[in-house]
């Protein structure tokens, strides 16, 4: 999948949440936020790493648990990792969007003001190694 085909599917996702916002500050990365809180960055090549990824921030445990469950997919962002966020690979083959869903939707509870989340219900778990399964 191609870089621009990636982010055009992430913001799918990520602008369906209540409140939520894309910024370009840093090309040809992106930013999604919620109230001004970052819940998803959009990485492509970042520092050299040749990578197409979205890193999120992971519920706790859940980074630990992502990581040694599919080492080829997800990995440890480079500033973002040491505060519990996780990578995922969106070029390494075909991408479950709905596992995609589910990781920034959980990110997106993490920083959003509970009163936007109320109408918004949780996104159905993928039967993806995202939730466990």
């Amino acid at each position: 999948m191609s870089g621009d085909d990636a982010l055009a599917r992430l913001r799918e996702v990520c602008l369906a949440f209540p409140e939520a916002e894309e910024r370009a500050e840093y090309p040809p990365h992106a930013v999604f936020r919620v109230r001004g809180k970052t819940f998803a960055w959009y990485l492509e090549n970042h520092h050299g790493d040749g990578r197409i990824a979205v890193a999120v921030k992971a519920p706790p445990g859940a980074q630990e648990t992502l990581l040694a469950a599919d080492p080829a997919r997800f990995f440890f962002p480079p500033y973002l990792g040491p505060n519990g966020w996780v990578g995922l690979r969106l070029d390494t083959g075909a991408v479950d969007w709905d596992e995609v869903a589910f990781l920034a939707e959980q990110s997106y509870r993490l920083f959003a003001p509970k009163r936007l989340l109320g109408p918004h219900p949780p996104a159905p778990s993928p039967p993806s190694v995202a939730r466990g399964g």
